[in-house]
């Protein structure tokens, strides 16, 4: 390497007398003297400034490029083409999947053949608020019974969908690990009726190295747990795992953990949701607490971007730290978790309408837990003269059930939140029969004729008939689906979350022995 020299090589200046220059020239010469000095005192402090904004741009590309090369991305190919209207809310929207993966070394963690591309072993909808100071984390319970849309295989081709099938079975559709959280994604979407963002897959090995990062995580069990209460199909105890009461648990104890389902509580999948939340809360609480400085940013960034496989739009370093620096200024107080409004069916768990609907509606209108305007400042959207919104409709006294009649997902849910905002009782929401209607249709009963055309001025265009059966009926037309949303401003405060949701929301700052449901 060739090194120029920055030295001056001019000659020499011969100092004569001080008298050659008169009485005052000694003093200037000593000021020319400290003046060099000075000079070349700040001439150094620039160089060693630059030197160390070159070696701190060097290093941060350089990390940048490592991180870069950490993160998995899954293909969005298979992301379905009949998604909810992105503008459906202001805030955003993440897929949290906890996989239960055998592959790239995770069987060695958590047991079972190595090639085996796992289930989502725990899954949570990240709903943050458009204000960004709150948030809220909804459980889906993995043997939910939902429909799982077409889904893209390797080869290409797309599956018919899957009615009445355990949620999480979606992850295990797509064969591969790379294409099978657009599966689980589409299923989330056509659920909640909610655009999902982003999406980010968490394997075993990967949440065993994040608690190690943050040095443990703080939990609380009610009882002794021996080995054979996380592996049933042994006979005897075995080795003492945890202690009853509050303990710190990272690496392979955590994911022990948050694993731990036969031997505690009433041995459900529910009980453990109930646990993972806790678990979840109180590792945010680590983080917050130590602070998001470099020192211990780097390692929390190196292990997170080993241990995750993310949508494409989370797919670069830059991105994945700019999404999750725009998540420091939510209050641990305000991060709530929830679970999907659920009862059991059979040996399985079916969801609750209409209180899923009105979860999804107040999220999809920012509104939190306890009914407040999370949506930040208004956007200034000024209300379109050419489609101006239908008189004020009053739906008190009026129950009605609501079928989507078309293939846009979530369609029946936004109708639900429209019609429960007009302070109609929504009794219930569910896919029709027949999903190629082109306009909607409001069906009443005997002696139902002056409420439903109270429901049809609710729903502009809506067409009448009456039928044998009873009650009141909605079936939504794609003429529905296509008019435009309702200015957020000008509309109802939709109905508060069903209080047996609100009732049961952990916060990020529990004490983590608080609320431990189910064991």
């Amino acid at each position: 390497m060739t090194v120029t020299s920055n030295r001056r090589t001019d000659p020499p200046r011969h100092r004569s007398g001080g008298a050659t220059h008169g009485s005052r020239g000694a003093p200037r010469d000593g000021r020319r003297r400290r003046g060099r000095r000075r000079g070349r005192g700040i001439r150094t402090a620039l160089l060693v400034g630059l030197a160390l904004l070159v070696l701190v741009a060097g290093g941060a590309g350089w990390l940048y490029l490592k991180l870069d090369g950490d993160i998995s991305t899954f293909d969005s190919g298979g992301l379905s083409d009949n998604r909810p209207d992105a503008a459906s809310s202001k805030g955003e929207n993440v897929l949290v999947i906890g996989s239960d993966t055998r592959t790239g070394g995770n069987n060695a963690l958590g047991g079972g053949e190595k090639d085996d591309v796992g289930r989502s072993d725990t899954a949570f909808l990240l709903h943050v608020y458009a204000d960004h100071r709150h948030a809220v984390a909804v459980s889906i319970p993995r043997d939910t019974l939902v429909t799982i849309p077409p889904c893209k295989l390797p080869d290409g081709t797309w599956t018919k969908a899957r009615p009445d099938t355990m949620f999480n079975a979606a992850y295990s559709v797509g064969q591969t690990a790379e294409g099978n959280p657009a599966c689980t994604q589409n299923t989330v979407e056509q659920l909640t009726g909610l655009r999902v963002d982003h999406t980010v897959v968490v394997d075993f090995k990967g949440f065993a190295e994040l608690t190690d990062v943050v040095g443990g995580v703080r939990v609380c069990l009610p009882k002794d747990v021996h080995e054979n209460d996380l592996d049933p199909h042994l006979t005897a105890p075995g080795k003492l795992l945890f202690h009853k009461g509050e303990q710190t648990v990272s690496g392979q104890k955590a994911l022990d953990y948050v694993r731990l389902r036969h031997g505690i509580g009433d041995g459900s999948d529910i009980g453990r949701i109930k646990r993972q939340q806790a678990f979840v809360a109180s590792l945010l609480k680590e983080v917050k607490g130590k602070g998001l400085t470099p020192t211990r940013l780097l390692p929390l960034a190196e292990a997170a971007t080993k241990s995750l496989t993310v949508d494409p739009g989370l797919g670069s370093a830059d991105k994945l730290i700019s999404f999750a620096m725009g998540l420091k200024d939510i209050d641990l107080h305000n991060t709530k978790f929830v679970t999907l409004p659920w009862r059991y069916s059979g040996s399985r768990v079916a969801v609750v309408q209409p209180d899923a609907d009105a979860l999804w509606a107040a999220l999809r209108a920012d509104r939190t837990i306890d009914g407040h305007d999370a949506g930040g400042k208004k956007t200034g959207t000024a209300r379109s003269k050419a489609s101006p919104s239908p008189a004020p409709v009053s739906g008190e006294g009026i129950d009605v059930t609501v079928y989507n009649g078309t293939a846009v997902p979530g369609l029946a849910a936004r109708a639900a939140a429209a019609l429960t905002g007009d302070g109609f009782t929504v009794t219930g929401t569910a896919t029709a029969a027949d999903q190629h209607r082109a306009s909607t249709l409001v069906e009443y009963g005997p002696g139902q004729e002056d409420r439903a055309r109270t429901v049809a001025r609710a729903l502009p265009g809506a067409e009448l008939r009456s039928t044998a059966g009873d009650g009141i009926s909605v079936v939504l037309g794609q003429s529905y689906a296509d008019a435009p949303a309702a200015d957020p401003s000008a509309s109802p405060a939709p109905a508060a979350v069903p209080s047996e949701v609100a009732d049961g929301a952990r916060s990020a700052d529990d004490n983590p022995c608080s609320n431990l449901t189910y064991g």
